[in-house]
């Protein structure tokens, strides 16, 4: 997150914000800064890529399901511009430990004695690691005495369009994007290729809620696509995953997508034609 930050302290913050005020290294105005970057950036991420995947991905049908609610693009929306912020002030202070030294987070290619070979082994080691603490932080989030306050706003979208991806309760949300924080502080990570992925692994949440359930035979009891996470949404207890089927057939929560079976949201909109 230091790249950006460095970026947006060159060409914005330090020019029209701050002046020579504050120094760049102060940490409060790093926090603060962070906090915007955060939040805004969370903000333009969301609706640029929920947007793009609303109008050319999502299927329209889906807004006729009984269980969509009226107006809930607009609703889902609303959820996350109100809890945005409040992710994004928690995610502020994480990235304010990694921009300061605190993380693992490297700046060359040459840092490591693996050099790119490195990259593509942490990027692995990231997806798989973050697949598994998702799982069962996500399990744990329907446990009885959290489930009503904390996880259960997310559920009210029973059917999900694109914009249902962050349309969290705010601890709710961050709890879930720990995982990809908690990497980099036990683990040595390139900083371009932790970017990377860290916006790539919002972009995949808004693919499991756009309603496309295509994925490729051969990879469908692998990949823990939409279907999947429809699934989920419609029946609770079962497919806690984020990427893979794996940890849900390890604990016993894999359900096979109804969409697979023809009975998928989909599937009951022709139905009913």
């Amino acid at each position: 997150m230091d790249v950006v930050l460095k970026l947006t302290d060159d060409y914005f913050f330090t020019p029209y914000i701050y002046g020579e005020k504050w120094l760049e290294d102060y940490w409060l105005r790093q926090f603060i800064s962070l906090n915007l970057i955060a939040t805004c950036g969370g903000y333009l991420l969301y609706l640029i890529v929920g947007s793009f995947s609303y109008i050319f991905i999502f299927n329209k049908d889906l807004l006729r399901h009984p269980l969509t609610l009226k107006n809930q693009p607009w609703l889902e929306m609303c959820c996350t511009f109100k809890s945005l912020p409040v992710m994004g002030f928690l995610s502020a202070v994480v990235f304010l430990l990694e921009v300061r030294g605190h993380s693992k987070l490297y700046d060359s290619i040459e840092d490591s004695k693996f050099g790119a070979m490195a990259i593509v082994f942490s990027s692995i080691m990231f997806i798989l690691f973050t697949d598994c603490l998702i799982y069962f932080i996500h399990k744990y989030l329907h446990h009885p005495l959290i489930y009503s306050t904390i996880h259960k706003p997310h559920h009210k979208w029973k059917v999900t369009t694109p914009f249902a991806s962050h349309s969290f309760h705010p601890i709710d949300g961050f709890s879930q994007s720990l995982p990809y924080h908690i990497y980099v502080f036990l683990f040595p990570m390139h900083k371009f290729t932790y970017l990377i992925l860290y916006i790539l692994v919002n972009i995949w949440s808004v693919s499991i809620h756009d309603g496309d359930y295509r994925i490729p035979v051969l990879l469908q009891d692998v990949i823990n696509g939409a279907a999947h996470h429809t699934d989920h949404h419609l029946f609770y207890n079962y497919n806690y995953g984020q990427y893979f089927t794996f940890w849900d057939r390890v604990c016993g929560t894999y359900k096979t997508p109804s969409a697979y079976q023809g009975n998928g949201p989909l599937t009951c909109r022709k139905n009913e034609k």
